[in-house]
């Protein structure tokens, strides 16, 4: 059993920044692991730009980004393993891996960041009428197919959900010669950034069709058609609303979930809203020395946000290991409230946040001129008017730790109200 400083679990851009971070402050022996043949994780696939414009103040398509950070890893000599699969990792930070090169290995660290990412729901998920044709596929997996592999999905395609994803693929697969029909979403909004909706669709003319969804897949072998339906506000199919699509490929974009399988065997303790880990403000899980980071916390919109937040983990991973020590003192709970569908961190411990908490939230429809509102035991403390919110677009809400650190705190509430 080889011990390490430090293992990183997953290779993508949360795994790569929270491992510079980490050797920047100090700790030698890191190692990264990653299951696939290549570091970057889901940015190798993103060949479109929009990339890096907080982080680096320019704008990089996805592999460039990418770059970045596997340059600076491998400047910084930091170990990594392609082709390594993590079979478990237990509460002692014990864990097995295998891949083929070493076979069966068993590794053990004083600290461990998981950055596993999430993975796509599939129409298995949905429980869609009809066969199981060709021609059916996630947002991701036809990008990796297009981008990485030079294989051409389909002709004629409509795309069911309006993740970021499944956005950019309506413009990937119509400037490659493919006709996109249209873009379905159940909810009656969209899922996906705003400027994406305009980049992607409108300047496209691809039309988004709000409130409807599919409702059968006509073919055996191949995809050859396309039933949709409007729904009602109970997301029901309304009879007699039906709209027939000539197509030889779907495409599902219907949610991405984080990959916490590992994450569950550690002991780690688990978000309901979010799908990730229950975090403190130093991205440490409910088991101490096990940090989490990136898409396998909660889905990010933006891959900056995930650099910043990956960047927390490895600073605080590195000064868990320095110092060897559990901190023991009682965490402030942070709650959504009205409008809001999740906050992260869950927990706050005053004495380790640097003057400021920075506390990442969704919220759960469109608001327009609404205000944001922070409470701390039911006293409101700050309150900022934001234009537009809407759940595709992760909100950010800084708090001055003055406003919280006092003797008895025991929650921090954020709620979405009409002032």
């Amino acid at each position: 059993m080889k011990a390490y400083d430090l293992i990183v679990v997953g290779g993508g851009p949360a795994g790569l920044a929270a491992a510079v971070e980490a050797r920047k402050d100090g700790v030698e022996d890191i190692l990264v692991l990653e299951r696939d043949r290549e570091l970057g994780g889901i940015l190798q696939q993103c060949i479109h730009n929009g990339f890096g414009l907080h982080v680096f103040k320019e704008e990089l398509t996805g592999p460039e980004y990418a770059e970045r950070f596997i340059d600076e890893l491998k400047e910084l000599g930091i170990e990594y393993r392609l082709d390594t699969m993590v079979l478990d990792i237990n509460d002692e930070r014990i864990i097995h891996a295998i891949s083929k090169a070493e076979g069966f290995v068993t590794l053990e660290a004083k600290a461990i960041i998981l950055a596993m990412g999430c993975r796509e729901r599939t129409r298995g998920a949905l429980a869609i009428p009809g066969y199981r044709p060709a021609g059916i596929f996630t947002a991701g997996t036809a990008q990796r197919y297009l981008n990485m592999e030079g294989y051409m999905v389909g002709k004629k395609v409509l795309i069911l959900g309006s993740g970021d994803i499944g956005l950019i693929m309506a413009r990937r697969m119509t400037l490659e010669g493919a006709k996109v029909l249209g873009c379905v979403e159940l909810m009656p909004f969209s899922g996906g950034l705003t400027r994406n909706i305009v980049q992607c669709l409108n300047d496209y003319d691809i039309p988004l069709m709000l409130s409807h969804t599919v409702t059968d897949i006509q073919g055996k072998d191949r995809v050859q058609g396309v039933t949709v339906m409007k729904v009602d506000e109970n997301r029901q199919p309304i009879s007699g609303t039906e709209i027939q699509f000539d197509v030889d490929t779907l495409l599902l974009s219907v949610g991405l979930i984080p990959e916490n399988e590992l994450s569950k065997g550690a002991g780690v303790q688990l978000d309901m809203r979010t799908r990730g880990a229950i975090v403190n403000e130093s991205m440490e899980t409910s088991v101490p020395g096990i940090f989490a980071c990136g898409n396998v916390l909660h889905v990010h919109d933006l891959v900056d946000w995930v650099t910043d937040e990956s960047r927390r983990a490895g600073k605080f991973a590195a000064k868990f290991i320095k110092e060897s020590e559990i901190i023991e003192e009682t965490s402030i709970e942070t709650v959504p409230g009205q409008g809001i569908g999740y906050i992260v961190p869950q927990r706050v411990r005053p004495s380790q946040v640097n003057q400021v908490l920075e506390l990442f939230m969704r919220v759960r429809d469109i608001y327009v001129g609404q205000t944001i509102v922070v409470r701390v035991d039911g006293k409101e403390v700050q309150a900022k008017r934001r234009g537009h919110m809407a759940p595709g677009e992760m909100e950010r809400v800084k708090v001055p730790v003055s406003l919280f650190d006092g003797p008895g705190v025991k929650k921090i509430t954020i709620d979405v109200e009409d002032r």
